[in-house]
């Protein structure tokens, strides 16, 4: 890979690492304060209400404080401004000490409606520590005989701080015996050492006194010091010497405790008390001194802890060997660990790309990952690998770095987390394993419109329902999720009866419940067929939508209506609350035989099913057990034959029932009258007229009467032309034929006709007959002016029955003055007959309208 294409991938990561950490800090509202150390009690360490964008108000009506994770409190919030502020002085050293990064947290809490943020606050170091050397004044005994060039290690200075406050350098007070040489371990210590540059002699100065002075680079600078204060001694020609300047041995880091590295040998050349030998470890560091441990007498070195190859795979160590006389040598041991496969391979995840939008591409990157393995060599060699089942595929970047990217597209309805086991192994035998799990969640993405749980919804709603009831709750699922799986309900517009749907019914857009927003009658809306939109909350939204049907179930709230006979408006307003009360006149003949049909009675029904079957029940009748009413008919009929005894006028009155319930009913009144003749049921409708009482039917009454007398009158004048007609031909007869000298004495010649020879007597009859149509009498005046003596004559065998007797007439015609009545006049021309019985012109018939 090319320098360009590395720098290009790391200004990827750490953009994806920004990225994602800030995706973090927005999801938990994370705030990020820095504060110097030592900063008095009550100094300003961040505004909190500005960042977290609320209003102070808001703040004490929620009871905002400060939580500490740790058990001191260091921070507190002032609910006046909003500031987080200190509570007391906090020293870094003392909370964090050789930490790099001092790092406090703390949680706001506010309530109604409670929530958490949280917090951190870095504690910045200042230059509040010199550097320290654990003695103020350092012993040093140097033989004067030592040569030029050894040296002499000095104890380390201390500097808590950390950076550039930290310790920087060391200086040495000028001398011409010992310069100062400092030098840098592996992990970036400084070292100081006193360098012999001039042959030491005790009679010329028998104490060298040199000030060492550590200094760092803050600022200001801060110093520490300590006086190394040398001692040369005399005397002891030879000093100790090791049979090697430099001892090497090779440990397996898996030895154990107690076993011997390795052992050192000095021989001094003198004699005596200054041939004896001391053995020890010249300052090494302290937790070396730990691990390893020197007998003083025989200068064996044995193993006190446990070695770990990948803490530390060399140890380089001085020894010293000092005899009585004050003389020393140093020497250098050298121990090389030998590593063992005891490490298993480390998984670091060091970037997870999760959620995954579930339209990633093919061969995105998901996740970074380094595997360690702190064994060397064949023991440190990682192979890694992932579970095949999951659409993902493992790709080696460089060195020890992988990454996961997709291999297939993802689908967050079929799955939506995928736990990715990676797992590694070493080189080692027998081989070490380790394996980590990449929690990746599918991000979804709005693919999916939302579906109802049915294909069409059906509910039934009894009428005359209360404005707001509940009809019925649709429901859809949206397979996607969050602000994409939200779904909202809506009605498509439409109309009903010209008014809008909507102002029939509503749904609410959270729940999908539908509601009547009024009260509905199934008389007049029987059926409501609606469409409800469903729509997520995806950009762009997606949508469906499913037809509702709401039928309107009829109850009985629809009393019978009798459609024949037609009502009367006194019965209805007697009858209030239980139905309707009608009223109408039948007429029935007084020979009519058991079952004949009187009347019907016709009702109907404005509801619907059960509600609107009728029943008929006759409930009063004036003469129990003369008719019947069929139960689902209507139909009234006679249910025997009428007797002379029975009354000539009835009133029945007839119950419609449904079959509600509660039932509804109405009543239907009927008049029936038992008539033999015209006559009579003149007579019965004139006391019907009489018993109605005034208004629509006394003038329908009356209307009947005026049409009658027209159609009289208009006949009694066809009449008379034909009478008129009838004489002028009998004149011109006579004219014709003059009368013979045999003319009855006494008798008008204008009285007799005849015809060859033969003479008649003509009786002419004058009647004056006056009817009213409320009166039980007639008057019939018969005028002796008249009518004249007749012969006697016999009826015919065949002759026709008068159609109006004179009871018949009487009993016809109305006995109220009131009424209207009819008065004309008819002649009875009767029959002229011969001397022998011979009929010579036919009789004229009353005739009565």
């Amino acid at each position: 890979m090319s320098a360009a294409g590395k720098r290009w991938g790391r200004r990827q990561r750490a953009l994806l690492w920004a990225v994602l950490l800030a995706a973090w800090e927005a999801a938990w509202g994370q705030l990020r304060y820095s504060v110097r150390e030592e900063t008095p009690k009550g100094s300003f360490v961040g505004d909190v209400a500005k960042d977290l964008g609320l209003q102070l108000p808001a703040l004490k009506d929620r009871d905002a404080h400060v939580f500490d994770t740790g058990r001191a409190r260091h921070f507190f919030l002032d609910l006046q401004n909003g500031h987080l502020s200190m509570m007391e002085q906090v020293d870094r050293e003392e909370i964090c000490a050789a930490v790099a990064k001092c790092v406090l947290n703390f949680e706001i809490l506010v309530k109604r409606p409670m929530n958490i943020y949280k917090g951190e606050v870095e504690i910045l170091d200042i230059n509040d520590n010199p550097p320290s050397f654990p003695e103020r004044l350092s012993v040093l005994e140097v033989s004067e005989n030592t040569a030029p060039g050894a040296r002499f290690p000095l104890e380390r200075a201390h500097d808590p701080d950390i950076g550039v406050n930290s310790l920087q350098n060391y200086e040495c007070s000028e001398s011409s015996y010992f310069t100062l040489d400092v030098k840098t371990g592996d992990d970036g210590v400084k070292y100081p050492e006193l360098l012999l540059v001039k042959s030491l002699d005790r009679e010329q100065q028998a104490a060298h006194n040199l000030i060492l002075t550590a200094t760092d680079n803050g600022s200001p600078m801060k110093s520490g010091s300590t006086t190394i204060q040398i001692i040369v001694l005399d005397g002891n020609d030879n000093a100790p010497e090791f049979t090697q300047s430099v001892y090497k041995v090779t440990v397996k880091e898996d030895v154990t405790v107690g076993s011997r590295v390795l052992q050192v040998t000095a021989t001094d050349k003198d004699e005596g008390l200054n041939a004896q030998v001391k053995y020890s470890f010249f300052k090494i560091p302290e937790k070396f001194d730990k691990i390893f441990k020197m007998d003083p007498e025989t200068g064996e070195i044995v193993i006190m802890e446990n070695l770990n190859f990948e803490e530390h795979e060399f140890y380089e160590l001085v020894v010293q060997a000092r005899d009585a006389g004050g003389l020393s040598s140093h020497s250098k041991v050298l121990i090389k660990v030998i590593d063992v496969n005891n490490y298993i391979p480390e998984i670091v995840i060091m970037s997870v790309f999760s959620p995954v939008p579930e339209d990633t591409p093919l061969g995105t990157v998901i996740a970074i990952f380094s595997v360690q393995d702190r064994d060397s060599g064949a023991n440190g060699e990682v192979q890694c690998s992932i579970s095949e089942s999951h659409p993902f595929r493992l790709e080696k970047s460089f060195d020890n770095y992988y990454r996961v990217v997709t291999a297939e597209l993802l689908d967050r309805e079929q799955v939506s987390e995928y736990n990715v086991t990676v797992r590694a192994a070493d080189g080692g035998s027998p081989a070490l394993q380790s394996s980590a799990v990449l929690a990746l969640r599918v991000l979804d993405v709005n693919d999916n419109a939302p579906v109802f749980e049915q294909e069409r919804y059906s509910a039934r709603l009894a009428e005359n329902n209360a404005a707001g009831a509940l009809v019925l709750t649709v429901r859809a699922t949206d397979a996607d999720w969050g602000q994409n799986a939200r779904v909202r309900y809506r009605l498509r517009e439409g109309r009903v009866r010209g008014a809008p749907l909507s102002s029939y019914v509503s749904v609410q857009a959270e729940t999908g419940a539908l509601y009547a927003l009024r009260s509905l009658d199934y008389e007049q809306v029987r059926e409501l067929q609606l469409w409800v939109r469903a729509e997520d909350g995806g950009a762009p939204a997606l949508s469906s939508n499913v037809s509702v049907r709401l039928l309107i179930v009829d109850e009985n709230d629809n009393a019978p209506q009798v459609l024949y006979p037609a009502s009367a408006a006194a019965a209805a307003a007697a009858a209030a609350g239980s139905g309707a009360a009608w009223s109408g006149v039948e007429l029935a003949p007084r020979w009519a035989e058991a079952g004949a049909l009187v009347a019907k009675v016709v009702a109907v029904d404005a509801d619907a099913g059960q509600n609107a079957w009728l029943s008929y029940e006759l409930a009063k009748a004036t003469e129990p057990g003369l008719f019947r009413v069929g139960l689902h008919s209507g139909e009234v009929r006679t249910a025997r034959s009428p007797l002379a005894r029975d009354a000539a006028r009835h009133s029945l009155v007839v119950v419609v029932k449904d079959h509600g319930r509660p039932a509804l009913s109405a009543t239907a009144t009927l008049s029936v009258v038992l008539a033999e003749s015209v006559a009579e049921l003149l007579a019965e409708l004139g006391s019907a007229a009489e018993a109605a009482a005034p208004g629509e039917a006394a003038g329908s009454l009356t209307r009947w009467l005026v049409l009658a007398v027209a159609a009289v009158s208009c006949l009694f004048v066809a009449f008379l032309l034909l009478l008129l007609a009838l004489r002028l031909r009998r004149w011109r007869r006579r004219q014709l034929l003059p009368p013979a000298s045999g003319a009855l004495r006494g008798v008008p010649v204008s009285h007799f006709v005849g015809i060859d020879g033969v003479r008649a007597f003509l009786q002419s009859y004058s009647h004056d007959v006056s009817l009213t149509a409320d009166s039980r009498k007639s008057q019939l005046r018969l005028s002796g002016a008249s009518c004249c003596d007749t012969l006697p004559a016999r009826p015919l065998p065949d002759e026709p029955a008068p159609l109006l007797g004179q009871e018949d007439v009487a009993a016809a015609l109305p006995a109220d003055s009131s009424a209207p009545s009819v008065s004309f006049s008819v002649q009875n021309f009767c029959t002229s007959v011969s001397p022998d019985g011979v009929e010579l012109f036919p009789r004229s018939v009353p005739w009565l309208a």
